[in-house]
């Protein structure tokens, strides 16, 4: 990450800042929030809050828990149900999980969508 909190480079940090941002984007446009709007809401420049979304900027903790508050979300819950954070009760991921996480051809929508399908059929185990 260069200092400005520019993602610089691939790796397991990317794909989960992919995965936030693509979950923070679902989550607005199902509250029928515009980009602008979330933004005004959480007290962040409309540019910044587009980079966050498409995975290109690491948030900072207060800005994702603007963010959260102007969602209606408990920051834990964001981060948790964005993958960032791992519930203590929750099962480790699949193989099939893992694969759709790791996979570079797909892009954080489409991981995000595969997940939500793949976890619409086959319920989760706990251990």
């Amino acid at each position: 990450m260069g200092e400005d909190g520019a993602v610089s480079a691939e790796g397991p940090w990317k794909a989960h800042l992919d995965v936030l941002g693509a979950y923070i984007r679902a989550q607005r446009q199902a509250a029928g929030l515009s980009l602008r709007d979330l933004a005004d809401r959480a007290e962040v420049s409309n540019a910044y809050l587009s980079q966050v979304e498409r995975g290109m900027h690491e948030p900072s903790l207060s800005v994702l828990h603007a963010v959260s508050r102007a969602l209606d979300l408990s920051l834990d819950a964001m981060l948790t149900s964005a993958g960032v954070l791992e519930s203590p009760d929750a099962p480790a991921p699949t193989d099939t999980e893992a694969a759709i996480l790791r996979d570079p051809d797909l892009t954080a929508p489409q991981r995000t969508a595969l997940l939500s399908v793949y976890r619409s059929f086959v319920p989760r185990r706990r251990i």
